[in-house]
């Protein structure tokens, strides 16, 4: 897939953004970069390969270093919140958006 001149200005418009000629050329380049390198791995033939639940998942000799799943900052709400205007319960009070 390739991108022209006209398809980056409909993007940009489409986007609200002003772009000029120089950086859309820029644009062009860079997108029609990115969709070469995706055709590339699109023409890698697969077949017969398994797809992996995490990229990790085909390395059994190495462990993840994960820290432990427990607190490390104390509780400061009280301190926290001292700056808001309104707190009730432990929770910030906004006005209301929705209606």
């Amino acid at each position: 897939m390739s991108l022209t001149l006209s398809d980056i200005g409909r993007i940009a418009n489409l986007a609200r953004l002003e772009l000029s000629p120089a950086h859309g050329e820029t644009l062009l380049a860079q997108l029609n970069g990115f969709f070469d390198i995706v055709e590339q791995m699109n023409a890698v033939d697969t077949t017969g390969v398994e797809p992996l639940a995490h990229p990790t998942a085909v390395i059994d000799h190495v462990s993840l270093r994960l820290r432990p799943d427990v607190a490390s900052e104390p509780n400061d709400r009280e301190a926290n919140q001292k700056s808001a205007p309104a707190v009730e319960r432990g929770l910030f009070l906004v006005p209301k958006v929705i209606e």
